[in-house]
């Protein structure tokens, strides 16, 4: 990356902001944050300008009616995209740590989260450049440092969490106070309760789509209420749905699993990036939803389709359904919360780099391709000082309905490491025989197999035996409830200072 008159602009301005926010961070980590705010900002002008470029050659190139490959310049149009999104997200966390006051009370959990979503969302760029066969185009150095800076203000929040007792002084937005809207998730009734939009296929609601509700939630501005409420009656609803981070604490409440369907076939081969092919993109913090299904319907062959992805912190997912096969879940980023929902898919099917805890869910595994196997998780941690995971409490995972009968003729796994540090905990969980003996699978070689963290603790059974597990350095089996408690939701996404106010059911401990 070129240093350029305007980033050096940028750069002088971040920098007479440095004295004010010191004295909330060491100095060494506020220089860091600064630096790496910069850079982001340079990325994203980058990815800006680059797309541009490269969506001018598409439109050139159509009268060869070209077919769309994965490295032709609209697929690295698309992924470019993406790109500029998620710096822009990138820098609206960054200066969520450098704009908060001494007298504001949070956790250092949230300067841990918020910076480990600065690494995922760099991670995505990286990883949808590289479905596009152009990873080399985003320049080296400035990625280099970029992770560089963000690990080294990890490493400090880190260190700050890990220490700290009682109430902690930290950045960000102030804790919430009690509202109207308390219980509502839980609460939520078609027949008494007052939505502030309603979508209907019939023409019987305020809007006929998702996504006319969303826009006209948009021409609100400032004058919206604090939660806003979207009923979305039965029906198949085809559509691309993006809830931009402007659009926080919104709340989704349909008429129930597989008679609300947002739907979309979007995917990889045929175009898409990993990032963009969900079919549902939750972007906006505090976002809600219940009795919904969300799905991909690419099929198997079309390998990464994703169903819902999700980087809003802080985000509740209640009763609903996530269909797909390869890649259906993608828990991004930042803090979510599911229960008493169903998973369904085939290779990675709940996987990402988010702090997440899935409870009293059902996992149901699919049928997958003749030559392939099934892994459910596949966590994307990628700096050992990142608070993220995949913690599954007392869920139950079984074989779909259309794999009982032929489940003894595929290799199912529990997951396998996306990247060097990849965390999973399974707790509590009630495991079919269609689980191998090994437990887990490998991504490539001996990759990550001494670095990731993958736990099991009480599960139960026929897939529950752990004699036959694999003997990785990073495997283990946790013996006690301290070993366990902190892959809990108070400890592991501090759901007991958010989770409360859905009213949604939940278990503090192990």
């Amino acid at each position: 990356m070129s240093c350029t008159t305007a980033t050096f602009v940028i750069s002088l301005l971040l920098l007479t902001t440095a004295a004010a926010t010191a004295s909330s961070y060491s100095q060494a980590s506020s220089d860091a944050i600064l630096k790496a705010k910069a850079l982001v900002s340079q990325a994203k002008a980058w990815a800006a300008r680059t797309s541009a470029s490269a969506l001018y050659r598409y439109r050139s190139d159509q009268d060869h009616q070209h077919r769309r490959m994965p490295n032709h310049p609209r697929n690295l149009s698309l992924a470019l995209s993406d790109c500029e999104r998620l710096y822009e997200m990138s820098k609206f966390r960054l200066e969520q740590l450098l704009h908060g006051g001494l007298e504001s009370t949070h956790a250092w959990d949230d300067a841990t989260t918020w910076l480990s979503s600065v690494l995922a969302n760099h991670w995505s760029c990286l990883d949808g450049l590289n479905e596009g066969h152009d990873r080399g185009s985003i320049p080296s150095a400035g990625s280099r440092n970029l992770t560089s800076l963000i690990s080294e203000a990890l490493a400090y929040s880190h260190e700050k969490r890990n220490g700290a007792t009682g109430i902690r002084k930290g950045f960000g937005q102030p804790r919430p106070k009690p509202s109207q809207y308390e219980g509502l998730l839980a609460s939520w009734n078609a027949a008494t309760s007052k939505a502030d939009f309603e979508v209907a296929k019939d023409g019987s609601g305020t809007h006929g789509t998702i996504n006319e509700a969303l826009a006209a939630l948009g021409r609100m501005g400032s004058n919206r209420p604090s939660r806003v409420v979207i009923y979305v009656k039965a029906g198949v609803y085809s559509e691309k749905v993006e809830i931009e981070k402007n659009m926080q604490d919104v709340m989704f409440v349909g008429d129930g699993m597989d008679r609300t369907i947002v739907t979309g076939s979007r995917n990889v081969p045929d175009g898409s990036t990993t990032f963009s092919s969900a079919t549902i993109g939750v972007s906006a913090d505090g976002f809600w939803a219940r009795d919904m299904t969300f799905e991909n319907t690419a099929g198997p062959s079309k390998h990464q389709a994703v169903a819902l992805r999700v980087n809003s912190d802080r985000s509740v997912f209640y009763r609903c359904s996530f269909k797909a096969y390869q890649d259906t879940l993608f828990t991004h980023s930042l803090r979510q919360f599911y229960r008493d929902c169903h998973i369904y898919g085939t290779i990675d099917f709940i996987f990402g780099d988010a702090a997440v805890v899935l409870q009293n869910c059902d996992i149901f595994v699919r049928k997958p391709m003749s030559h392939q196997a099934n892994m459910i998780a596949a966590q994307g941690r990628d700096d050992p000082n990142s608070n993220t995971g995949i913690s599954i409490h007392g869920c139950r995972v079984a074989p779909a309905r259309e794999f009982m009968s032929v489940k003894g003729s595929f290799k199912s796994y529990l997951g396998r490491p996306w990247k060097r540090y990849s965390r999973t905990v399974i707790m509590k969980t009630d495991l079919d025989g269609l689980i191998d003996p090994k437990g887990w699978m490998e991504w490539s070689g001996d990759f990550a197999l001494s670095t990731l963290f993958y736990g099991e603790y009480m599960n139960t059974g026929n897939g529950a035996l752990t004699k036959s597990r694999v003997r990785w350095a990073g495997f283990h089996v946790l013996r006690s409830p301290e070993e366990a408690h902190p892959y809990s939701v108070s400890r592991f996404i501090q759901g007991d200072s958010w989770i409360p106010k859905t009213g949604v059911p939940f278990s503090l401990g192990v």
